[in-house]
C-alpha cells in the first residue's frame, strides 16, 4: 500500500499493493480504527493515568465497583449474579477490574497503532458484548451506555474484517519480514494483508459477523425499549425510576420489623430517599406504627445490615438513603404509642421523598 513502508518484495505484499480498493479502504478505514481505539484506551487510561482514584478500593465512591453494583439489577443473561459474587470476594473483584482496566488500555493503543488490529477488534467485540449485557439497560434520557456498546461492536466488527490496512504497525512488521503473509495466523490477527479467504468465503464470513451484530444490537434493543415489533417502553428494568422490592418481612411482638430491601431499578446518578414507614392493619388499612422522617434518620447503623460493601442502605439526612444496587436486611424499632398488635395480618408501607409506595405483606407478630 502505497500509504505505508510495506515494498512489494512477495507475491502477496504486491497483490494487496496493486489491488486500488485494499489501498481505498485502508484509509477509509483509519479513522473507525483510531476512534475505536481511543475509546477504550480513553477507558483504561482514565483509571490507570488520570483518575487513579477510579482503582482504588479504600478511595470512597469513585472506586469502579460502585459502578459494576449499579449495574446489577438490568443485568442480563445471569451477570447479576456474575456481579453479586464478585462483590463478596473482595479479592477477585479487584483482579477483575484492574484486568478490564488493562485489557482495555491495551487493546485501545495496539488498535491506535494497527498493531494485531483483527486480533484487537475481536476482543473488542468481546467487551462491547459484555458492557452491553450489564449497563445497557441505563439511561435517564435513553439507552445511551447500550448506544456507545452497540456502535463499538458494529465497529469491531468492520475491523475485524477489513484490518487497519493504512498507516499501521503491522504493516512495518510485514515490511521487514515478508514471510508473515504466508503465516495463517499472521493475516487472521493482524490487519495488513486481506483475509485468506476466497471471495465466497470472505462474504459468508462477513455475512455472519453482520447477522450477529445487527441481531445481537437490534434484540437488545427491543429488550430494552421495544420499538420494533413492539411499542416503546420504559424497559424491564427502569433506567429512571427507583424502585424498591421487599422481601423476607417478620413483625416481632414488641412491635419492630425486620425485612429485606433491594434498589433494583432507577438511576445510578442519584439516591433513593426513605422518607416515611408506616405498619398498616390488613384489610383496614389502620395504621398501627409510623416512623416519620426523622425516626428513619436518627435509626443506629446496627439497624441496617448491608448484604454489600459498596452501594449500601444507611441513614441520611433525609431518612433512609440508598444507591442503585443496594441490599440490605432492615430493623424498625417498635414506634412509640403503636397500637396493639392485634389484626390478622399487616402491611409493611415505605414512601419514598419521590412519593413512590413500596408495600411488603406481614404475618401477624410472633
Amino acid at each position: 500500500m502505497s500509504t505505508t513502508t510495506l515494498k512489494p518484495g512477495h507475491p502477496a505484499l504486491a497483490t494487496a499493493l496493486a489491488d486500488s480498493g485494499w489501498q481505498i479502504a485502508g484509509l477509509a478505514l483509519l479513522p473507525v480504527r483510531v476512534i475505536q481505539g481511543f475509546i477504550y484506551w480513553g477507558g483504561g487510561s482514565r483509571r490507570f493515568i488520570y483518575a487513579p482514584s477510579k482503582l482504588d478500593a479504600w478511595g470512597g465512591h469513585s472506586w469502579m465497583a460502585h459502578k459494576f453494583h449499579t449495574a446489577m439489577p438490568g443485568a442480563l443473561l445471569g451477570l447479576d449474579k456474575v456481579i453479586g459474587f464478585l462483590l463478596q470476594h473482595f479479592v477477585l473483584l479487584y483482579a477483575s477490574v484492574i484486568l478490564f482496566s488493562a485489557a482495555e488500555l491495551i487493546v485501545g493503543l495496539f488498535l491506535i497503532l494497527g498493531l494485531y488490529t483483527r486480533a484487537s477488534a475481536l476482543i473488542s467485540m468481546g467487551f462491547s458484548v459484555v458492557l452491553m449485557l450489564m449497563f445497557g439497560w441505563q439511561g435517564a434520557t435513553c439507552i445511551d451506555e447500550w448506544t456507545m456498546a452497540a456502535a463499538n461492536l458494529a465497529m469491531g466488527g468492520t475491523l475485524l474484517l477489513a484490518g487497519g490496512g493504512a498507516y499501521a504497525l503491522d504493516n512495518l512488521r510485514l515490511g521487514r519480514n515478508p514471510a508473515l503473509a504466508d503465516r495463517p495466523w499472521f493475516r487472521w490477527s493482524a490487519g495488513s494483508l486481506p483475509l485468506p479467504l476466497d471471495e465466497q468465503r470472505f462474504r459468508t464470513l462477513a455475512l455472519v459477523v453482520l447477522a450477529f451484530v445487527a441481531a445481537f444490537d437490534i434484540s437488545t434493543y427491543s429488550y430494552y425499549r421495544g420499538s420494533v415489533i413492539t411499542p416503546f417502553h420504559g424497559g424491564p428494568v427502569s433506567p429512571t425510576k427507583h424502585h424498591v422490592t421487599l422481601t423476607n418481612g417478620a413483625l416481632a411482638a414488641d412491635g419492630s420489623v425486620r425485612f429485606h430491601a433491594y434498589l433494583d431499578a432507577g438511576t445510578p446518578e442519584a439516591p433513593s430517599h426513605i422518607v416515611d414507614a408506616a405498619l398498616l392493619a390488613a384489610g383496614s388499612g389502620e395504621v398501627i406504627a409510623h416512623w416519620d422522617t426523622k425516626t428513619l434518620t436518627s435509626l443506629p447503623k446496627t439497624a441496617i445490615v448491608n448484604d454489600f460493601a459498596y452501594q449500601q442502605f444507611k441513614p441520611g439526612p433525609f431518612g433512609i438513603v440508598a444507591g442503585v444496587g443496594a441490599m440490605a436486611t432492615i430493623t424498625l424499632p417498635p414506634a412509640p404509642g403503636a397500637a396493639p398488635l392485634t389484626a390478622p395480618g399487616y402491611v409493611l408501607r415505605l414512601t419514598s421523598a419521590n412519593n413512590h409506595v413500596f408495600t411488603l405483606a406481614l404475618p401477624a407478630a410472633h
